[in-house]
């Protein structure tokens, strides 16, 4: 009886240290990229942008005039080192997104793009509506019935930016796919190689620069409206933990209450598609 009990521990002994070291093996073999559930990421990057044309209605006292189909353009740093500097990371565009995967697959992250756009001026645009300004106040000069026909949109009459930031605050719910099987990557904790697409959601929180007609400027940042987004990119991720990503992140914003002026009455509105072209760089670690 002894030495059957004796066998029997012996054998449950075996048993338990085979599946024990089984096990480990399997966790040696497993790369650390093999799965993302758990995992947070944070990414710092800059972006170039490109707007459609955008009909832009400007309204307070004593005037109501809308300038048709007015473009605009992006103001980028370039390579600078303002996109590392705490106290001016503000002025080039910029992008910061912080994340957490909630599957092997699927990630949701919180975005904040900081883009510029400087409506073009000192050119014809169609305009209609009218201003109507008391003979007292400078931009009085510029009382008009605008008809639609061109009119010569001159800095003095109006300078329009959202170059303090159009600032995109979003939640992105993304999906996180490996391709690099496709070419040939065994050693993924190496190098490996992923896809993303994203569908993003959210507010406008602008600082708009505005000269408009010789009034008071409005400098604070102030919510505006709304946003929404989908994006596709590459993630080329180095040593387990470091990535460098490129997106193309495309988008409609809407903005009805623009600040324009020292006068809360007074405002703008518009709203646009864009592209933004994006290069970042960042970190994956699991929590």
């Amino acid at each position: 009886m002894k030495q059957i009990l004796l066998r029997s521990i012996a054998l449950v002994s075996l048993t338990l240290l085979s599946t024990l070291t089984f096990a480990q093996d399997n966790t040696d073999l497993q790369k650390y990229t093999a799965n993302n559930k758990g995992k947070f990421y944070i990414s710092w990057g800059g972006n170039r942008e490109t707007f459609s044309e955008s009909d832009i209605r400007f309204q307070g006292n004593g005037y109501d005039f809308t300038i048709e189909n007015a473009t605009a353009e992006d103001k980028p740093k370039g390579w600078h080192i303002d996109y590392i500097n705490p106290t001016r990371m503000t002025i080039p565009q910029t992008n910061f997104k912080a994340g957490y995967f909630i599957s092997d697959k699927y990630n949701i992250s919180l975005g904040v793009d900081h883009m510029k756009y400087v409506m073009n001026r000192n050119r014809s645009q169609n305009v209609t509506g009218y201003v109507n300004l008391p003979a007292d106040e400078e931009g009085s000069v510029f009382n008009e019935e605008f008809d639609g026909s061109e009119y010569v949109v001159s800095e003095d009459f109006l300078k329009f930016e959202h170059t303090n930031g159009l600032n995109y605050v979003y939640l992105e719910v993304n999906r996180f796919d490996d391709i690099s099987s496709i070419f040939k990557i065994n050693n993924t904790d190496k190098f490996q190689l992923n896809i993303t697409e994203g569908l993003g959601a959210g507010v406008l929180y602008p600082k708009t620069n505005t000269t408009l007609l010789g009034k008071d400027t409005y400098d604070e940042f102030h919510l505006s409206g709304y946003g929404v987004s989908a994006s596709v990119g590459l993630n080329f991720t180095f040593f387990k933990y470091f990535f460098i990503q490129t997106d193309l992140r495309g988008g409609y914003i809407n903005m009805p209450d623009i600040r324009t002026t020292s006068n809360a009455n007074e405002s703008a509105s518009q709203h646009f598609w864009f592209l933004q072209r994006v290069f970042s760089i960042g970190g994956r670690f699991r929590l």
